[in-house]
């Protein structure tokens, strides 16, 4: 019987590659539920097209202008965006929703014992000992889609476990693209405008996390999931720039073996993995050519150059509510450099007061992260407005 698949973000570039993977697969692949934020016009395509049994707006505020299609209920607000995660019909999670609002969908998710494919990165950084206290509780399964986790998970995947031993790994490496600005001078950023910043070298990909990409804020929220995802401290977790985007992550054992996975940077192959994990089905992409995917180069990563990506580590060795202080305050400064309302250089700025402003607490109920959400996106958007 083909495996059941709601699919969270579905109008999002994770979500339509998702479907495309499912499209391909039409005897493995069964979407059940498709869940979008606003998009309404999109999703309404989607619905005739794949005929889910539900269909979810989560932006209370929004309606669709047109009926759904016969056989597709509809639902709309926060509390249906939950019940989609936790869809009886749905034996795959797939948590493609951008930023902190992802957090709850993904431990209803796992609450219900679903594999939660998670391409919300957002989740375990606010929420990292939630998702894996509720992964414990619910008895699911949690399989990454990021790239880079994808990457470690293979390389540890003939083990037949993710979680690696204590002393058997060295040390997880991450790469990073460096993204559009990795030569540019840094008196030069001044002036970046939002198209520029959403010029990414290798990746196709939202505009939020593509500005992530140029900050690299994106890389710490990376090494905070590779922290809950792989049991590993920080002090064993590196990220080296690679601008080709080809290794997308390194594994390094103690007797100095280092295992890497690479491909052309697709988020389609980390998907099918994420679904058919650990198992692996043909999929009749094009083949990986070594010599069209040369040279391949590595460079040290200037974390002077890239403050952002400095405060997520500071954040992340922080611990508590601090993590979930960064990302809330990173959410907020991305969107005013978005709208133009926030030169590119102050987005780490403004991470920064937020941080100074954070009060720090033990992360062990969902009241508290949210209220560390709030609190730093309150002081990150009076620093925008002062801009």
């Amino acid at each position: 019987m083909a495996v059941g698949i709601a699919l969270l973000g579905s109008t999002g570039s994770i979500g339509k590659s998702a479907l495309a993977v499912v499209e391909r697969h039409p005897e493995r692949f069964r979407l059940v539920v498709l869940a979008a934020h606003r998009n309404g016009g999109e999703l309404l395509v989607q619905s005739a097209r794949h005929r889910p049994a539900l269909a979810v707006l989560a932006d209370p505020e929004m309606r669709l202008q047109a009926a759904p299609p016969p056989g597709v209920e509809l639902r709309i607000g926060r509390e249906a965006l939950l019940d989609a995660a936790r869809h009886p019909g749905a034996d795959v999670v797939i948590n493609a929703v951008v930023g902190a609002a992802g957090l709850e969908a993904s431990l209803a998710a796992l609450g219900a014992g679903k594999r939660l494919a998670l391409a919300n990165k957002e989740s375990l950084v606010a929420g990292g000992p939630l998702v894996l206290q509720a992964l414990r509780r619910g008895k699911g399964e949690l399989v990454p889609i990021d790239s880079e986790h994808s990457a470690i998970l293979q390389c540890l995947a003939s083990r037949r476990r993710a979680v690696p031993d204590a002393g058997e790994v060295r040390r997880l490496i991450l790469t990073a693209s460096g993204g559009p600005f990795r030569e540019r001078d840094r008196g030069a950023l001044l002036d970046v405008t939002p198209a520029e910043a959403l010029r990414h070298p290798t990746w196709d990909m939202g505009a939020k996390v593509t500005v992530d990409s140029a900050t690299l804020a994106n890389k710490a929220l990376e090494v905070i999931e590779a922290h809950f995802l792989f049991g590993v401290p920080y002090d064993r977790l590196e990220v080296v720039i690679h601008p080709q985007s080809v290794v997308h992550s390194l594994v390094e054992f103690v007797d100095g073996s280092v295992l890497a996975q690479l491909g052309f940077p697709t988020m389609e192959l980390p998907i099918l993995y994420a679904l058919s994990y650990p198992d692996r089905i043909p999929d009749g992409r094009a083949r990986f050519d070594p010599v069209a995917a040369s040279p391949l180069t590595f460079e040290p990563l200037d974390a002077q150059r890239f403050p952002a990506f400095r405060l997520g580590l500071q954040a992340a060795r922080a611990g508590g509510t601090a993590p979930a202080a960064f990302n809330a305050a990173n959410e907020v400064a991305v969107a005013g450099f978005l709208a133009e309302n926030l030169p590119f250089p102050r987005i780490a700025e403004v991470i920064e007061g937020a941080l100074a402003a954070h009060r720090p607490a033990p992360a062990d109920s969902l009241e508290a992260v949210l209220e560390a959400d709030r609190c730093a996106r309150a002081v990150a958007r009076q620093m925008v407005e002062r801009t």
